[in-house]
């Protein structure tokens, strides 16, 4: 057999050594053995699935399927097992029946096996699979039952839950309820062995292997097993008919009489022992005969277990104790009562039932019940240790801890208290009896009065020891007194009441004298001390308040306790008069009296109640004590009696001085004092609590006659009172009902009327007047007296008012006057105060009093709140917090206005006032984005308001056309508009205009700070006008008549739109008022479907074409976002007839529906234009229109790629050479731009854009004479437009120069890159006359043109810099050829003191262009720029003369030269100027900037000064690159700008906007892609920073290798640490590689050496043979390359001594680490040296090199003693390092 790890062959079906044992068994005995596992089957059945060859018959019988499963199943693995068990599942739910059928022979003895498994899971999961193979196999599991049944009981009380809950639903779906006790009954005698065995025979070690389980997994199991067939025996004698259990009685009787069964009781788990104690509970009920015969041993093990306080045992625990105390007779004589468990249930009472009160406690009645005479004597002492212990329980942790624990002890304390004084006074009543009975009187009378005084003695041990003691321990115990001690008390005390008139009449009589005694003097002890907590005198309070009204509603009920079967004896009378029963709860409603009267206190509590507020009062007046007030309120609260009232009198108040406002009334004790004590009190200030004083008012009021009266006694007593006070009465009667009975004649009395009415007065007089100083403490003096307005109007009872209807709208009045004076005042924070307060009152009026705006002050109120909301807080100085007060109130008060009242905005009402009052902020007022913010979210939030309050859909529209201009305003809106608009699509030809040309002043004036009122109109309609028609609505919806201008308002909101999009160099406020629109979604919304279908689209056509301009781009925005259908554009028109004759308007209709019309339209529209063309002199008047209109509309067709014949096009070029001819003024060759208007400078613009067409599409249709014509034209115009830079400010001007610009950019690419067969097809001599005349020509105007363009309009920022001239000149300039820079004719500029060995021209050429890359306009930078670049390589060339001609000084420093001055001034001004932007921000941190901004065009020029540096570096050859990375070192301009790229580029540099599809490849970065300078600004300009920082980065390690290296090796660790990861991620890789493809493809050849590269493996082989001599060495590239040193290996070598051989592998690795260049570079030095080794020129015995590594020079200076020669560099270090100037190798003096 294979290792135990060894994974078993797929497919393997040879059975194992044992496999072939039972097949050799099987053939000589022909059956299969039945020996299975551990235990012995008396089944016949197989307990396993036959796998042998040999018993086909059997086999046959399973599915392959199941039989593998079913093996899984066998195995010793959890997971194999839980996943093979649900696949049984899966599997019988799936298959036939039949399949399944085949099973059941074998799933019994599966089943018992994996039933009991260890781990819950399994057994979860097979009692879920036997579910499915029961509903499947049905009445087929029959035959099985018997096997199976023990363990499925079993498996039902299991003790993991949801196993046990599964095995039950396994057993309903197979038996319904009325069947299952038939079902357990056909198997109850093989029920029975299992869980015999179970319980007597298994152990731990026999349910599990030993040496396989570990045994804290066979102790669980076993435990496990015995609890759940403890549990499953209780359930089988439960679910058993009565006979069944007779027939079983033997068997029972066997298994209990076993000692192993009862030891169960002290079992370790205590699971085991509670399913112990169930089962005994269930054998005392169900055959307690059984149990008699055990009776020693059924009371030992439960009665001596009694105070097992485990949470699993306690429960059925006590429940076998009743049990078995009720249905064994003599249990008491098995066990010693007074050692063995009186003792024990003591402590566990003393204890609080240690945390299981709620579950002990409610037994100890019937357990006390259930004690007889012997166990109880002597009563006393027994009665007084029981209930001493419990309780002693009351002060236990949990108890005081735990509400329901505590309320569990006290019930049973009361119950058990109860139960033995009803039995003491039965007892009693028995010994009367036989005190008066026949013969033996004398003796009997002796004995009984013995045993009366015994009785007698227990009833006071009870009251005076256990009761009261109880209670007073309550009074100091805040838990105790919220229980249910209080109403358990005052139940008992009314049972003993009731049983006053019965037989035990003097015994009761006698309990409650004595009780109420005690309770008198121990009340009395509390009260009459003045260091009495006050939580012990609330106690006293609640206690009698409980026993004079035990079913008060308004007091809450303790939690009733669980609910026990148990009544008392006969003696507490028949039915259940006594009362609620102890443990029912009594629901309560929530007023204290309302309309129900408690009874009458006894004479008792009333005494004792006078007595005690006696004393209370004694303590009030005399010592002014506070919790003695509140226990005397709390007094008169619960009784108020005028008995009480005069006992508060005194005897010093019993005259009563004569009243003529109250009469007779003042006789009244009540009434007495309250004028004579608690008016005094409320009146003074000396911090009493008036709560309490007011309280006292109330009860008062209860002891008078009538509304009256108690409105008398309120108007007399708050003549003087404070307003505070009078908010707490009014307070209190809004609360209570009760209490506004008592008081509501006097809030509608006029005299409280008035005198609101005068407080509303004279608190907005103050509060308008109040000084700044004096308003700081404005809140705390009147904040009672704006709460009691409040109050007063807010109120209403019965839907009337609180106070009378007049002086509530009087009120209102005088409030809306104050705030509409208060809106006025603007001094900052002064009103604040008074306007919260009148806030919060018209919040609670508005949102509590129905109708409440049928007043008119009312509605003039609302709208002046809704105005405070709606101004900007700058202007009223309102803080966030009072708008929001605001907001809520005149919310409250719109949705009362459209709830209470009808619909309609009619002149007048609020919604009509609102509307109107918005219109005008609109139309008039100055707002900026701020007030109009505010604005639209007040509108915004009324219209919300009605759209959810407004039960039809007519309030919310009426109210919207209220708010919305109508056309004639809408159009004088549109006409204040600022005209600056129309610049950005007239020069991105998006629009075609020729009207009137606004003066300079109107392009060079900002926008003011106001924003136009169309945009706030827009905007305000733009964010409500949705809410009344939702998006997504359809048409059919959307009622044309409620909403009859929603397609004009929504083109109005789409014009504003479109005008802020169109707006260049438009102020901070417009931008911000755009962003706030793109917030709002108003374009998404304004372009959905349902304003398409209600005619939008067409309203647009239609403003379009009357009015044109912005009109036609709005329309081109709305279509290009809805993209309708052809057909719906096609029906804005009938044909395209319908567009002529052409104007203006029709023109920019025409060229917004171009792209979408069909091609045969666009053909009809170039066949009637150019008809129109050709008879253009047939129109006098216009010609020069029609001419315009007409290449118009053409240039728009031919843009959109429509087809058109030649002589179509000959035609038109025709006609224009005829009005060259006849109208030359047309064509602006001698005119001044800036004096022509915008049509005349329309037309020639169209020229040149037919023309451009023509030259880029068609340029074989033109012939001699029109290219003649066109190059004379565009030369001309171009002078024309050199001659007007000065009015480069005017858009159409701009527009002019562009269009020549564009020409000219076209006709460059098009003759510097014919097409072949072309130049055949043009005229001979057109080539040679562009390249010769025309081309210097142009140039010669243009560069000139575009420097005069910073000097004229030196400030870039504003509006009038020709931007796209700049742009459209560069473009042009890119073109320029190199010989026409070099010998350019700008004027002479030199700068003082600059060394240059420069041309005059070319050193003009950088000192004038130069400084324009760090001018603020970003096309002027890259137009230099690529002009520079083309004259970088061309500057190295000076140098070289001039370094050769440099003779060699002795002794002289290592040569540094300075590269180009004009390019490293720009480097030194932009270095400070990126160090005060970049200086804060740590070197790996990637520093965002705003593309565009001053900071922006900074930092690109620094870059572009850099790219053009490194591209004038890669030029110069070896020699002169040494010197100018020298001078780079000295400034260290190389060192600023490695540190200033790590703060740009970014730390991920992956080219944004690459497709997920490429996610598989590796993604491109800025390092792998070329950076395209356009100067055109397109989508990626926010990238352009980072990408040309990577592409500088990129340039400078691939051109400075060995610079940046020494500035990386130079740095702290964590640049150092960041430069690396960065680069060896981004970097190495593509320089490596390029590196690598350089060499594989250099053109490079030397003589006697060979140079290989592999790219795989970053290796470069060079092989050098001469002679006899052959060297290879490879050169291998670090990961971080080019930072990291490149290391050179040796590969062969022959005919080379080891010394010089490691000198060359060394001055090798020297020139690839120091040398700025290229590998090839590097190994052409390393050539050379080993050369001139050849030739016999000695080593520099400084550096062992020939040739120097830096300078490439040869030793010349030598020694004059030991002759040795030196390079002059490496003297110069040896001396400045050595400070001698000594021979490094003689140590002589070198001269």
């Amino acid at each position: 057999m294979g290792g135990k790890n060894k994974q078993r062959t797929k497919g393997n079906v040879r059975p194992s050594s044992s496999g072939r044992a039972a097949e050799l068994l099987a053939r000589e005995s022909g059956s299969v053995p039945g020996f299975v596992g551990f235990g012995i089957s008396t089944s016949n059945d197989p307990g396993y699935v036959p796998a042998v060859h040999g018993a086909e018959e059997i086999d046959n019988l399973v599915d392959a399927d199941f039989r593998l499963v079913l093996r899984k199943l066998s195995k010793r693995d959890t997971v194999t097992k839980l996943k093979a068990v649900q696949e049984f599942g899966a599997m019988c739910q799936e298959r036939e029946s039949d399949v399944v059928r085949g099973v059941l022979p074998y799933w019994p003895r599966i089943y018992c096996k994996i039933s009991v498994d260890h781990d819950r899971r399994v057994r979860e999961a097979a009692q879920q699979a036997f579910e499915q193979l029961i509903l499947k196999v049905k009445r087929n599991l029959a035959p099985y039952l018997k096997g199976l049944m023990g363990h499925w009981l079993v498996a039902q009380c299991d003790t993991y839950s949801p196993a046990a809950s599964a095995a039950a639903v396994a057993f309903q779906a197979a038996f319904p309820l009325s069947k299952q006790p038939e079902a357990l009954s056909f198997c109850k005698e093989e029920v029975l062995n299992v869980l015999q065995d179970n319980l007597l025979k298994e152990t731990a070690d026999t349910l599990s292997d030993p040496q396989s389980v570990p045994e804290e997994e066979r102790e669980a199991k076993y435990m496990r097993l015995l609890t759940s067939s403890l549990l499953a025996l209780k359930r089988l004698l439960t679910v058993l008919p009565q006979s069944d259990c007779e027939a079983l009685a033997k068997r029972l009787a066997n298994i209990i009489a076993q000692g192993k069964f009862w030891k169960y009781s002290k079992h370790k788990s205590p699971q085991v022992r509670g399913a112990l104690f169930e089962l005994v509970a269930a054998l005392c009920e169900l055959t307690p005969q059984l149990l008699q015969a055990e009776a020693a041993r059924v009371c030992s093990a439960v009665l001596l277990g009694i105070d097992d306080s485990d949470p699993v045992v306690l429960p059925p625990l006590w429940e076998a104790v009743l049990h078995v105390i009720s249905s064994i007779q003599d249990c008491w004589s098995h066990v010693n009562v007074r050692k063995g468990v009186l003792p024990k249930l003591w402590a566990l009472l003393a204890e609080g039932g240690r945390g299981l009160a709620t579950v002990l406690h409610p037994n100890m009645l019937p357990f006390l019940s259930k004690l007889p005479a012997e166990v109880t004597e002597p009563k006393l002492h027994f009665c007084t240790t029981f209930f001493s212990s419990i309780t002693q329980g009351l002060a236990s942790e949990r108890a005081l801890a735990s509400p329901s624990e505590c309320a569990a002890i006290v019930y049973a304390t009361m119950e058990c208290l109860r139960f033995v004084l009803l039995q003491s006074v039965a007892e009693g009543a028995e010994q009367r009896a036989l005190q008066s009975a026949g013969e033996g009187a004398e003796q009997r009378a002796l004995q009984s009065a013995g045993e009366g005084a015994e009785q007698r003695a227990l009833q006071s041990a009870l009251l005076c020891q256990q009761l009261l003691p109880l209670i007073d321990k309550a009074l100091g115990t805040p838990a105790l007194q919220r229980g249910p001690l209080f109403p358990q008390i005052s139940e008992m005390l009314v049972s003993w009441e009731k049983r006053v008139t019965g037989d035990e009449a003097a015994a009761f009589q006698r309990l409650l004298t004595d009780f109420w005694e005690g309770l008198g003097s121990l009340c009395a002890r509390r009260v009459d001390c003045e260091e009495t907590e006050p939580a012990a005198l609330e106690g006293i309070a609640s206690l009698l308040e409980v026993m004079y009204d035990p079913d008060n509603p308004a007091r809450k009920q303790a939690k009733g306790k669980k609910a026990v079967k148990i009544c008392f004896a006969e003696q507490e009378g028949k039915g259940e008069e006594d009362g609620p029963s102890a443990g029912r709860p009594v629901t309560e409603p929530a007023d204290g009296f309302g309309k129900r009267k408690p009874p009458p206190p006894s004479g008792h509590l009333l005494e004792l109640v006078c007595q005690l507020a006696e004393l209370s009062v004694v303590y009030v007046c005399e010592r002014d004590s506070e919790k003695h007030l509140r226990f005397l309120a709390l007094l008169l609260r619960a009784f108020p009696r005028p008995q009480v009232f005069g006992v508060l009198l005194g005897p010093g108040h019993g005259k009563v001085e004569p009243d003529t406002q109250l009469g007779a009334l003042a006789q009244n004790p009540a009434v007495r004092f309250l004028l004579q004590r608690v008016a005094l009190w409320l009146r003074q200030d000396d911090g009493k609590d008036t709560d309490l004083l007011v309280d006292m008012v109330f009860s008062a009021l209860r002891c008078c006659g009538s509304n009256t009266e108690q409105t008398l006694v309120l108007n007399r007593i708050a003549m003087d009172l404070k307003w505070g006070v009078l908010l707490q009465i009014v307070q209190k009667a809004c609360a209570n009902a009760g209490h506004l009975e008592l008081c509501g004649g006097w809030l509608r009395d006029p005299v409280l009327g008035e005198r609101l009415v005068r407080l509303a007065g004279e608190l907005c007089t103050v509060g308008l007047e109040a000084s700044p100083s004096a308003f700081s403490a404005l809140p705390g003096q009147h904040s009672h007296s704006w709460a009691l307005i409040s109050l007063a109007l807010s109120q209403q009872h019965n839907n009337e008012p609180l106070i009378g209807k007049v002086y509530v709208e009087r009120i209102i009045e005088r409030l809306h006057a104050t705030l509409s004076e208060a809106k006025g005042m603007c001094d900052a924070g002064n009103m604040e105060p008074l306007v919260s307060f009148i806030s919060d009152v018209a919040s609670n009026f508005f949102s509590s009093v129905k109708g409440c705006l049928l007043l008119p002050a009312a509605n003039d109120l609302l709208l002046t709140t809704f105005q405070l909301c709606a101004q900007d807080p700058a202007l009223t100085h309102l803080s966030d917090a009072l708008l929001q007060k605001l907001k809520l109130a005149y919310t409250a008060g719109v949705h009362s206005l459209v709830t209470h009242l009808g619909p309609g905005v009619t002149k007048g009402t609020f919604l009509h006032s609102a509307a109107a009052w918005v219109k005008r902020q609109l139309l008039t007022s100055i707002l900026s984005v701020q007030s109009l913010q505010v604005l639209v979210q007040a509108v915004q939030s009324l219209t919300e308001t009605l759209a959810t309050a407004q039960k039809n859909g007519c309030v919310l529209p009426q109210f919207i056309g209220c708010l919305t201009p109508t056309q004639e305003e809408w159009f004088c809106l549109r006409q204040a508009l600022p005209p600056q608009w129309i610049k950005r699509p007239l020069l991105a030809g998006r629009l075609r205009a020729c009207g009137d040309c606004p003066c300079m002043e109107v392009w060079s004036v900002r926008a003011s700070g106001k924003l136009p009122a169309h945009l706030c109109a827009s905007a305000l309609l733009g964010r409500i006008i949705f809410i009344a028609v939702p998006v997504g609505e359809q048409q059919e919806e959307t009622d044309t008549s409620v909403h009859p201008d929603l397609s004009y308002t929504v083109a109005e909101i789409l014009y504003a739109l479109q005008w802020c999009e169109e707006m260049e160099h438009c102020s901070a406020m417009v931008a911000e008022y755009h962003q706030l629109l793109q917030e709002w979604n108003v374009a998404e919304n304004a372009c959905s479907p349902s304003l398409a279908e209600a005619g939008l689209l067409n309203t647009l056509f239609t403003r379009s074409r009357e009015e044109g301009d912005l009109w036609s781009l709005t329309l081109a925005s709305y279509i290009q976002k809805g993209r309708p259908a052809a057909a719906i554009i096609k029906s804005l028109y009938d044909n395209v007839e319908s567009f002529y004759p052409l104007s203006k308007h029709t023109v920019s209709t025409i060229q917004v529906l171009c792209p979408w019309l069909a091609t045969a339209e666009r053909e009809a529209l170039i066949s009637l234009s150019v008809a129109d063309l050709l008879n253009w002199q047939e129109r006098v008047q216009d010609s020069a229109h029609s001419v315009w209109a007409c290449l118009a509309v053409l240039n728009c067709c031919l843009q959109a790629t429509t087809p058109v014949e030649e002589e179509i096009l000959l035609a038109v070029v025709a006609t224009v050479l005829e009005c060259r001819n006849s109208r030359e003024e047309w064509f602006l060759f001698s005119s001044d731009l800036g004096k022509a208007s915008a049509a005349e400078l329309a037309l020639p613009v169209e020229m040149m854009r037919f023309l451009c067409w023509l030259v880029d599409h068609s340029p074989t249709v033109l012939c001699s004479t029109h290219w003649d014509f066109l190059l004379c034209s565009m030369l001309a115009w171009l002078e024309i437009a050199s001659e007007s830079s000065g009015s480069f400010w005017n858009p159409w001007v701009q527009q002019f120069v562009c269009a020549n610009c564009e020409l000219i950019a076209k006709l460059t690419e098009f003759f510097a890159a014919l097409p072949a067969g072309l130049a055949e097809q043009l005229p001979p001599e057109l080539s040679s006359e562009w390249q010769e005349f025309f081309v210097e020509g142009v140039y010669t105007l243009l560069l000139p043109l575009l420097v005069n363009i910073p000097a004229e309009f030196p400030e870039p920022d504003e509006q009038l810099f020709p931007l796209a001239v700049a742009e459209a000149v560069g473009e042009a300039l890119v073109h320029m050829p190199v010989r026409l820079l070099t010998h350019n004719k700008l004027p002479a500029r030199f700068v003082a003191g600059q060394r240059s060995s420069l041309p005059d021209g070319l050193q003009s050429l950088l000192n004038t262009l130069t400084p324009l890359l760090i001018f603020k306009a970003r096309p002027l930078q890259l137009a230099v720029y690529h002009m520079l670049h083309k004259v970088m390589p061309l500057l190295p060339e000076s140098d070289c003369e001039r370094a050769n001609a440099k003779s060699d000084d002795e002794e002289e420093e290592e040569p540094s030269l300075s590269p180009p001055a004009a390019i490293m001034s720009i480097l030194t001004t932009t270095e400070e100027l990126l160090e005060s932007i970049l200086g804060s921000i740590q070197v790996g941190e990637f520093a965002v900037v705003v593309p565009l901004s001053t900071e922006h065009c900074c930092i690109l020029g620094y870059l572009l000064a850099w790219k053009l540096l490194l591209t004038f570096f890669k030029a110069a050859p070896s020699q002169l690159r040494v010197q100018y990375s020298l001078h780079l070192r000295k400034s260290r301009s190389l060192h600023t700008l490695l540190l200033h790229l790590f703060r740009l580029m970014p730390e991920n540099p992956t080219l944004p906007g690459q497709l997920a599809e490429a996610a598989g490849k590796e993604p491109k970065s800025f390092f792998t892609e070329s950076l395209s300078l356009s100067l055109r600004q397109n989508e990626g300009v926010q990238f352009e920073v980072p990408h040309l920082a990577c592409s500088v980065y990129y340039c400078a390690l691939k051109d400075l290798p060995a610079m940046v290296r020494l500035w990386w090796t130079s740095q702290e660790k964590r640049v150092f640490s960041t430069v690396d990861k960065f680069t060896s991620k981004y970097v190495s890789g593509v320089l490596s590689a390029q590196e690598i493809a350089s060499v594989q493809s250099s053109t490079q050849t030397f003589q006697s050496m060979t140079v290989k590269a592999r790219s795989a493996t970053r290796e470069v082989i060079a092989t050098y043979s001469v002679d006899d001599i052959f060297i290879e060495l490879v050169i291998q590239l670090p990961q971080n390359y080019p930072l990291g040193s490149i290391s050179v290996e040796s590969g062969r070598r022959v005919g080379v001594a080891v010394q010089q051989w490691r000198n060359w592998m060394l001055q090798l690795s020297t020139y690839l680490t120091h040398q700025n260049g290229s590998i090839m570079e590097g190994l052409s030095l390393w050539k050379n040296n080993v050369e001139k080794r050849f030739e016999g020129v000695e080593d520099c015995m400084i550096c062992f090199s020939v040739i120097h590594g830096s300078n490439y020079s040869l030793p010349k200076k030598a020694c004059r003693t030991c002759k040795k020669k030196f390079h002059s560099a490496c003297l110069y270090k040896w001396f400045t390092s050595s400070n001698k100037s000594t021979c490094p190798l003689c140590r002589d003096t070198f001269f």
